[in-house]
């Protein structure tokens, strides 16, 4: 029950993280573009501050849950005297997985920081590259997300 508990609070978090990335990129950008640049900019570093801060904390809920599940699965194989051989699905997610985490960690840590001083400066040039820098790096995660889900659902 608690295997399955912990499955439904990864997926859960998944799909807010990989959602928000497609809301964010698909709806929420092309519908601001209209906007003037400070209002624009204003606007997306106040959505970014809510939705990076929501994402961080699902990514670590995606990391332990899924760390906890694959550790779990290898210490009952174990216990029943079989070698533990993780699933070549479960591997591509993990790395992935982290691959995500650590681009989500350059975006949220680096880029957004920029964003967010260039945004305080009226520094709309700067704020702009911030913004399209942050646009190409979540585009990037957005696709290994969807990745990983066809991975799972195609392999598992």
């Amino acid at each position: 029950m608690i295997f399955s508990a912990l499955k439904l609070i990864h997926v859960l978090a998944v799909i807010l993280w990989v959602g928000g990335m497609a809301f964010a990129h698909f709806f929420l950008r092309p519908s601001v573009q209209a906007l003037e640049p400070p209002v624009r900019l204003r606007l997306l570093q106040a959505v970014m501050k809510r939705f990076f801060s929501v994402v961080l904390w699902a990514s670590l809920v995606v990391l332990a849950t899924g760390l906890w599940m694959i550790g779990r699965t290898a210490k009952e194989t174990v216990q029943a005297g079989l070698a533990f051989n993780m699933p070549l699905d479960w591997t591509i997610m993990a790395t992935l997985g982290i691959v995500m985490i650590l681009i989500f960690g350059h975006i949220r840590f680096a880029l957004f920081r920029r964003l967010t001083r260039a945004v305080a400066a009226s520094d709309w040039p700067a704020a702009g590259a911030a913004m399209a820098s942050i646009r190409s790096w979540v585009f990037v995660n957005l696709c290994i997300g969807i990745v990983i889900v066809c991975v799972t659902l195609l392999m598992g």
